[in-house]
C-alpha cells in the first residue's frame, strides 16, 4: 500500500502511468481501465467487418452488442458506487469519533484448508505405520487409530473443512474429548494420575499434528495472525477495504490526498458540515412531509426528533474529541443543551468566549550558529551570547574565542505570546581587574511567528559604542512551533462593524477552542491575550472582490453573518486561499468557497518555490479532478441513500471475511466492526436496518453451505425483534413498515433454516463442532418461535417442533448410513447382467426381484455391518450431541427435555433399522444360528445405555430372539445327549487332555453353550435366570450321564482283565479315573449356582461323582485282593500235613545235592512285587487327582494286609513251610516299603493287622532258623539292608 505522505514525484509517476489506462474513449464518459481495454479491443474488429459488408448487421449481433454495452455501463455504475462508498469509508477510518476497535471479541483461530487436512491425515497415518520416532503405548495407538478412522476420514469433516468451519483447535478438542473416556477407563497406576496420562497423550498428539514443522515458526505465525486479528492500523484498514471494494492503489492515493485524510482539521470540518446537512435534511423532511412509511402515523413526529437527537449525539461525541492530542494545553468544553444545533451555536447570549479562553502556548527553539564580522577583538579573547524571550529566563551559550565565534547552541523557551520578542546579545569577557560585568558588543531583537522561516539566517546586530565593528552580523535560527489549537496565523487587514472597527493591519490567529467553537483573534506584540476576537459560530466565509476606499491589502475575503460582515484582506493570493480554507473548516458551513484563480496563476512574486508552497490540497484536488475523482470527493454525503450503501459494504465485507484465513463463522474482525460501527453512526444508518441486512446476508451464506455461528444470528435477531416490538435497543422508537415486513420474512427464513440445522445436526454440527453451536441453535429457535419479546413460548410447543425435526433427522441419518454402507448398490452390482438391459421391463422386474436373489448369509452380513454403523452413529450422538443443552456449569434447566428428545430420536432411528433387521432375520434358515452375533452386538450396546436399555427397540430385540435362544438350547441339549450316547458306545478311552474324547467333547460343548448364554447378557432378569437355570440343569444331567457311563465301562473293563500278577493297570482305566476327576471340576463350573435351590444341581452331581469314584476304587481294590489271593493260593500247597508239601520238600533236598536248585517260591514273590510297583507307578503317573490315588493306596494296603492276616490266622495251628515263610516275608516287607514311599500314612501302615502279620512271621522265622538251619538271608529283621541287597 502506498504511503499517503509519499513524495509528489512518486505519486506523479504512478498517476501518469495509470492515467494512460484510465483515459476514456470519448470525452465526458468515464470507463474503468479494465473496461476500456475490453471495449476498445472488442469493438474495433466489428467496425471493420461492418465497413466491409454494406448490409446491416444481424439482429442477434446488434442485441449482443447492446448487451455488452449495458454490461459495461452496469460495471461502470458499480465501480462509481464503490468509489463513492470508499470515500465515505476512508473518512470513517481517518477521523473516527463514535467507535473504537473492540478488544473483547473472541479470538478467531486459523481455519483448516483441504491441503492441511490431507497433510494431517498423512501425518497420523505415518505415525500408525511406524514411520515416526514418537514412542507410544498400545492404548495411545488404539486411540489414534480410532481418531483417524472415525474423525479424520469422515466425510462430514471434509465437508466442514470445505465450508471453512474447522480450525486446528477444533481438531485438538475433538481428540481430547475422544480420549478422555479412554483414559478414565484405564486401570489405576500407582504414582501416575489420569491427568498426567491425558497431558502426555495431548502432547504426543500435538507432536504428530505438527509433524516436522518448527514449533517456533508456527508460534510466530500464530502470534502475528492473532495480532492482526485484534487491532489494525489505519493503513491496514485502508488496505483491507481496498480489497473489499476493489479499489486500485492509485485510486486510493488520489482520493487520500484530495480528501486530505491526514489533515485532522479538514476531517473535523467535514464532519461538522455533514452534521449540519443532516439537520437541514431533517428540517426539509419536516417541512415537506416526505416521511418514510411507519407502522403508526404518530411516529412521524418522533422520527424528526430521533434524527435531531442522533445528530446532537454525534455533536456531543465530536465535542468530546480532544482538540490537542498529546499536548499539555487543555481546552474547556462547551456545555450545550440536548436540542442544540449548529445553527443555534452562533448566538451571542450563549457560549460567548472571553479573552482568557483563547490563551495559547508556544514552544520556541533558538539556535545560535556563529557571529560574522568580529575583527576588532584579539583572537584569544573569549566571547559568548545570551538569549531570552521577553518576560522569560535568560540562557547563555558556551564560550568561544574571538577568532572562531561559532556555537550551534540551542535554547528552548515556552511563551504565551503569539508575537514574542526574542533578544540575542553578544558579550566579551572584561579583562580589567576592577570590571564587574562583561562588555556587550551588540544585540539583535527578533519577532518570530509560527510562519517564520525555520532555517538559519544572518541578522545584522545593533553594536554598542564599545565595539568598533559596525558590520557585525549573527547567524541564528528561530523555530516557533504552532500549537494544535492554532489553525492558522498571519498578518491581515481587517474591518468590521462590532470588532476591528478601523481598517488596519493586524496579526491574526485562528484558534480552536473546542470542536464546534473557533475564534478569529488579533494580537499585539508581547501580549498573551488577544486584543479583540470574533467567535466564528454561524459565520460564512467566502472570497470577495477588492473593496473601494480601503487602502491596504490586495486579496480580499469576508466573513458574513446575519446582521454582521467582517472584511479581511491579505497581501497576496496564496495567503488568502490558506486563510479561506482554514476559516471554511472552522465555520462548518455547507457552501464551499471557490477561489477565483487557480494554483498555476498564483502571485508570480514567489516564483517556482512560491508555487510549490501553494495549498497542496488544491494541487491534489486538481489531480483528482483530472482523473475523474472530483465528483466522489465533493459529493454531499447527505444526498446519498446510506442505507443501501451500507448494505453493500456490509455484504462485501462479509464475503471478504468468510474468504479470509480465519475460522470466523460469520463474525467480523475487530477492525471491520469498528469501520461498520463508525459508518452507521456517522451516516445515520438505522440499527434495525443494519442487523436485518446482516441477518439476510448470513442466512444466504448459511443456505449456501457456509458455517454461521447461531449465537451471532441470535444477537442480530434479538436486536431486530426488540426494535420491531418497540423496545428501543438503539434509542429509536420509530418502526418502519419495511423493517417490520423484512423482519417477518427473515424470521420465517430463520425458522426454516434452524429447523433444517436440527434435522441435519450430525452434518451441520459434526462431532459437536462448532462448540456450543447446537445449544445456541436450540436457544435461537426458541426465541424465533416467540410471538413477541415478552411472552415466552410454551415449552411443549418448542419441544413439539424439535421432536418433529428429530423424527426427520432419524430418517435422514438412517438413509445416509444405508447409502454409506452401499447395501442396495452392492446388490445391483452383484446380480446385474447385460441381458437385463435388453428391455426396461425386464430391468425393472430384475430390480424388484433382486431381494430374492441375495443369499441369507449375505443379507445377514450386510445387516450386521449396518448395525455397527447404527451403533457408531448413536455413540457419536451420545458423545457429541446428547448433552448439547447442558451449559459449561452443568446447568440444563433451560433445555432439560433435550435428552428425552434425543432418546426418542434414537428409538426412532433404531425403529427404522428394525425394519431391515426383521426382514433380514425373516429369510434366515430355522436351522441357522449365525444371527446371534447380531443380537450380541446390539444388546451389548443397548444394555450399557441408561436411556435405551429395555426401551422399545431393546424389547423388540428380546422378543425376536427369545424363541431363537430357547430353540437353540433345546437343540443343543438333544445334540449333546446324542453325542454322549454314541460317543460312549464307540469310546476307546484313549487319553485326550484331561479325559477321554467323549468327555472332552461333552464338557467343551457344555462350556461353549454356557459361555454363549452368558455372553448374551440377556437384559430381562427373569428370562436370564431361567436360561441360566436351564443350562445348569442340563449340564448336571449330562455330567451325571457321563459319570454313570464311565463307571459302567470301568467295571466292565476290570471284570474282563486278568486276575494273576500278570495284570497291569491299563491307561484306559486311568483315563476313566481322569474322566471322573474332570467331571468333578466341570461340575463346579457348569452346575454351581450362587444362590437359590438350583444349588442342589452341584451337590447332587458331586455326590454322584464321589459315589462312583468310591465304587471304582472298591472295584480296583477288589481286583488287587483277588490277585493276592491267587498268590496265596499258590503257596497254600506247601501247607503242613499235605502230601504235596512232603513230596516237594523231598525232591528239592535230593536235587540240591547235585545241582543248584532255585529257591522255590521267589518267582511268585518277585512277580507280585513287580505287579504292585508297576500298578503304583501307572496310577501315580496317569491319574490326575492325588486325593483319589491316596484313597486307593490306603484301601489297597489295608485290604491286602487284612488278607495276609486272615490267611495266617487260618493256619494258626500249623507251622509255615520255609518257602511259604520266605514268600510272605518278602511280600510283606516290600509292600510296607512301597506303600510308605507312595505316601501312605504311618497310622495306616502300622495297623494292628500289620503288627499281627509281622509278629507271626517273626515267630515263624525263629522256629525255621532252629529247625531248618537258617532262612538263607531272608528275614523280617534288617529289612532295609536286605532290600538294598535285593535291589
Amino acid at each position: 500500500m502506498l504511503d499517503p505522505s509519499s513524495s509528489e514525484e512518486e505519486s506523479d509517476g504512478i498517476v501518469e502511468e495509470e492515467s494512460k489506462e484510465a483515459m476514456a474513449p470519448q470525452a465526458g464518459s468515464r470507463i474503468s481501465p479494465s473496461r476500456t481495454s475490453e471495449s476498445s479491443g472488442g469493438l474495433a474488429p466489428s467496425s471493420s467487418r461492418s465497413s466491409a459488408r454494406p448490409t446491416s448487421p444481424s439482429p442477434s449481433a446488434a442485441s449482443e452488442e447492446k448487451e455488452d454495452l449495458e454490461k459495461l455501463q452496469r460495471d461502470e455504475d458499480e465501480r462509481k458506487k464503490k468509489l463513492q462508498l470508499y470515500v465515505f469509508v476512508m473518512r470513517c477510518v481517518a477521523y473516527p469519533f463514535n467507535a473504537k476497535q473492540p478488544t473483547d471479541m473472541a479470538r478467531r483461530q486459523q481455519k483448516i484448508t483441504k491441503q492441511q487436512l490431507q497433510q494431517t491425515k498423512d501425518r497420523f497415518q505415518a505415525f500408525l505405520n511406524g514411520d515416526t520416532q514418537i514412542v507410544a503405548d498400545e492404548a495411545f495407538i488404539n486411540a489414534v487409530q480410532s481418531y483417524n478412522e472415525v474423525f479424520l476420514k469422515s466425510d462430514r469433516v471434509a465437508k466442514m473443512v470445505q465450508s471453512g468451519g474447522f480450525s486446528a483447535n477444533d481438531f485438538r478438542e475433538v481428540f481430547k474429548r475422544h480420549i478422555e473416556k479412554r483414559v478414565r477407563s484405564l486401570p489405576e497406576i500407582d504414582g501416575l494420575s489420569k491427568e498426567t496420562v491425558l497431558s502426555s497423550w495431548m502432547a504426543k498428539f500435538d507432536t504428530i499434528y505438527r509433524g516436522d514443522e518448527d514449533p517456533r515458526k508456527a508460534q510466530q505465525r500464530m502470534t502475528a495472525s492473532a495480532a492482526s486479528e485484534l487491532i489494525l492500523s489505519k493503513d491496514q484498514l485502508y488496505e483491507m477495504f481496498q480489497n473489499i471494494l476493489g479499489i486500485k492503489k492509485f485510486e486510493h492515493q488520489l482520493l487520500y490526498q484530495a480528501c486530505q485524510l491526514d489533515n485532522l482539521d479538514e476531517q473535523a470540518a467535514q464532519i461538522r458540515r455533514e452534521l449540519d446537512g443532516r439537520l437541514q435534511m431533517a428540517d426539509q423532511i419536516a417541512r415537506g412531509g416526505k416521511f418514510p412509511k411507519f407502522v403508526s402515523k404518530e411516529m412521524e413526529a418522533m422520527y424528526i426528533e430521533e434524527l435531531k437527537s442522533s445528530v446532537n449525539q454525534l455533536m456531543a461525541n465530536l465535542e468530546s474529541m480532544p482538540v490537542s492530542k498529546g499536548g499539555e494545553f487543555k481546552l474547556q468544553k462547551l456545555k450545550r443543551g440536548h436540542n442544540t444545533s449548529i445553527i443555534d451555536m452562533g448566538q451571542e447570549d450563549e457560549n460567548t468566549l472571553s479573552k482568557s479562553d483563547v490563551v495559547l502556548s508556544f514552544t520556541l527553539e533558538v539556535v545560535i550558529m556563529e557571529v560574522v564580522g568580529l575583527k576588532s577583538l584579539a583572537p584569544n579573547r573569549i566571547v559568548y551570547c545570551t538569549m531570552e524571550v521577553e518576560g522569560g529566563e535568560k540562557l547563555q551559550t558556551d564560550q568561544a574565542e574571538a577568532s572562531k565565534p561559532t556555537w550551534g547552541t540551542q535554547g528552548d523557551f515556552t511563551t504565551t505570546h503569539p508575537l514574542p520578542a526574542v533578544k540575542v546579545k553578544l558579550f566579551t569577557e572584561s579583562t580589567g581587574v576592577l570590571a564587574l560585568e562583561d562588555k556587550e558588543l551588540g544585540r539583535v531583537v527578533l519577532h518570530p511567528t509560527p510562519n517564520s522561516p525555520k532555517q538559519s539566517e544572518l541578522h545584522k546586530m545593533t553594536v554598542t559604542k564599545a565595539c568598533p565593528d559596525q558590520d557585525l552580523k549573527i547567524k541564528l535560527a528561530i523555530r516557533m512551533d504552532k500549537p494544535q489549537n492554532m489553525k492558522h496565523c498571519g498578518y491581515l487587514w481587517a474591518f468590521g462593524k462590532n470588532v476591528w472597527k478601523r481598517w488596519k493591519k493586524r496579526f491574526f490567529v485562528l484558534v480552536q477552542v473546542s470542536q464546534y467553537t473557533f475564534a478569529m483573534c488579533s494580537y499585539r506584540e508581547k501580549k498573551s491575550e488577544p486584543q479583540e476576537l470574533l467567535q466564528l459560530d454561524g459565520y460564512t466565509v467566502d472570497y470577495s472582490d477588492p473593496q473601494p476606499g480601503l487602502d491596504g491589502g490586495r486579496a480580499f475575503f469576508n466573513a458574513v453573518k446575519e446582521g454582521d460582515t467582517v472584511m479581511f484582506a491579505s497581501d497576496d493570493e496564496q495567503d488568502r486561499i490558506l486563510w479561506v480554507q482554514a476559516m471554511y473548516r472552522a465555520t462548518g458551513q455547507s457552501h464551499k468557497p471557490v477561489p477565483p484563480t487557480q494554483v498555476q496563476k498564483l502571485n508570480s512574486k514567489g516564483g517556482a518555490s512560491a508555487q510549490m508552497d501553494a495549498p497542496i490540497s488544491q494541487f491534489y484536488a486538481d489531480r483528482a479532478q483530472k482523473h475523474g475523482m472530483d465528483e466522489f470527493i465533493s459529493a454531499n454525503p447527505c444526498s446519498f441513500d446510506h442505507a443501501s450503501l451500507f448494505e453493500m459494504v456490509q455484504r462485501l465485507t462479509l464475503d471478504h471475511r468468510l474468504n479470509d484465513t480465519f475460522c470466523c463463522l460469520g463474525w467480523f474482525s475487530p477492525g471491520q466492526v469498528f469501520v461498520l460501527d463508525e459508518y452507521c453512526a456517522r451516516n445515520g444508518v438505522r440499527g434495525c436496518h443494519r442487523h436485518l441486512c446482516y441477518l439476510r446476508d448470513l442466512l444466504e451464506r448459511a443456505e449456501s453451505g457456509a458455517i454461521i455461528d447461531p449465537t451471532l444470528l441470535h444477537y442480530s435477531f434479538a436486536f431486530c425483534a426488540s426494535h420491531v416490538h418497540g423496545n428501543r435497543p438503539d434509542g429509536l422508537s420509530t418502526v418502519k413498515v419495511d423493517e417490520k415486513e423484512r423482519f417477518e420474512d427473515i424470521k420465517e427464513r430463520l425458522r426454516v433454516i434452524l429447523e433444517n440445522h436440527i434435522v441435519n445436526f450430525r452434518y451441520c454440527f459434526p462431532f459437536g463442532r462448532p462448540e456450543g453451536a447446537l445449544k445456541a441453535t436450540l436457544s435461537l429457535l426458541e426465541r424465533v418461535l416467540m410471538k413477541d419479546i415478552v411472552t415466552p413460548v410454551p415449552p411443549e410447543e418448542v419441544k413439539g417442533v424439535i421432536r418433529k425435526c428429530l423424527e426427520q433427522a432419524a430418517q435422514l441419518n438412517y438413509q445416509r448410513i444405508k447409502e454409506y454402507a452401499k447395501i442396495e448398490g452392492k446388490r445391483r452390482e452383484m446380480y446385474e447382467h447385460p441381458v437385463f438391459c435388453l428391455a426396461s421391463q425386464v430391468m425393472d422386474l430384475t430390480i424388484q426381484n433382486v431381494g430374492r436373489l441375495v443369499t441369507p448369509a449375505k443379507k445377514l452380513e450386510e445387516t450386521i455391518r449396518l448395525a455397527e454403523l447404527v451403533i457408531e452413529v448413536l455413540q457419536q450422538n451420545q458423545e457429541h450431541h446428547a448433552e448439547a443443552a447442558v451449559t459449561s456449569s452443568g446447568d440444563q434447566s433451560a433445555f432439560a427435555w433435550w435428552t428425552d428428545l434425543m432418546v426418542e430420536h434414537a428409538e426412532n432411528f433404531l425403529a427404522l433399522y428394525a425394519i431391515d433387521m426383521d426382514a433380514a432375520l425373516e429369510i434366515q434358515s430355522p436351522e441357522s444360528w449365525d444371527s446371534f452375533p447380531l443380537f450380541q452386538l446390539l444388546n451389548d450396546f443397548l444394555r450399557t445405555d441408561y436411556h435405551l436399555c429395555n426401551g422399545k427397540f431393546h424389547k423388540h430385540l428380546q422378543d425376536l430372539y427369545a424363541p431363537l435362544v430357547v430353540r437353540y438350547v433345546d437343540l443343543m441339549e438333544s445334540s449333546i445327549a446324542q453325542s454322549i450316547h454314541k460317543g460312549f458306545d464307540r469310546e476307546s478311552w484313549e487319553p485326550v487332555n484331561n479325559g477321554s474324547g467323549t468327555s472332552e467333547d461333552l464338557f467343551w460343548k457344555l462350556d461353549a453353550l454356557q459361555t454363549f448364554i452368558r455372553d448374551l447378557h440377556w437384559p430381562e432378569e427373569e428370562f436370564a435366570k431361567h436360561l441360566e437355570s436351564r443350562i445348569q440343569l442340563m449340564s448336571s444331567n449330562m455330567i451325571e450321564n457321563c459319570v454313570k457311563r464311565t463307571r459302567m465301562a470301568f467295571e466292565s473293563k476290570l471284570t474282563k482283565s486278568s486276575k494273576s500278577t500278570d495284570f497291569r493297570i491299563s491307561p484306559t482305566l486311568c483315563t476313566m479315573f481322569n474322566v471322573m476327576v474332570d467331571a468333578k471340576d466341570q461340575s463346579a463350573k457348569l452346575c454351581a449356582m450362587e444362590m437359590g435351590q438350583e444349588k442342589q444341581f452341584h451337590s447332587q452331581i458331586d455326590e454322584l461323582i464321589e459315589e462312583s469314584v468310591k465304587d471304582m476304587i472298591q472295584l480296583l481294590v477288589a481286583k488287587f485282593v483277588a490277585i493276592l489271593e491267587g498268590v496265596l493260593a499258590k503257596i497254600s500247597r506247601y501247607d503242613e500235613g499235605t502230601l504235596f508239601s512232603s513230596f516237594l520238600s523231598f525232591t528239592v533236598k535230593a536235587a540240591s545235592k547235585y545241582v543248584d536248585v532255585p529257591k522255590p517260591g521267589m518267582d511268585v514273590a518277585d512277580g507280585y512285587v513287580t505287579f504292585v510297583r508297576h500298578s503304583q507307578d501307572i496310577l501315580r503317573d496317569k491319574v490326575n487327582e492325588e486325593v483319589y490315588i491316596e484313597r486307593l493306596f490306603d484301601q489297597w494296603y489295608t485290604a491286602t494286609m487284612n488278607l495276609l492276616g486272615t490267611w495266617l490266622t487260618e493256619r494258626m495251628d500249623q507251622q509255615l513251610h520255609v518257602y511259604q515263610l520266605k514268600i510272605l516275608i518278602r511280600i510283606t516287607k516290600k509292600k510296607y516299603r512301597d506303600f510308605r514311599l507312595q505316601g501312605v500314612l504311618d497310622s495306616t501302615l502300622n495297623s494292628k493287622m500289620y503288627d499281627t502279620v509281622r509278629n507271626r512271621l517273626t515267630l515263624e522265622e525263629a522256629t525255621a532258623s532252629v529247625r531248618e538251619g537258617g532262612m538263607q538271608g531272608i528275614s523280617m529283621k534288617d529289612s532295609d539292608e536286605e532290600d538294598e541287597e535285593d535291589d
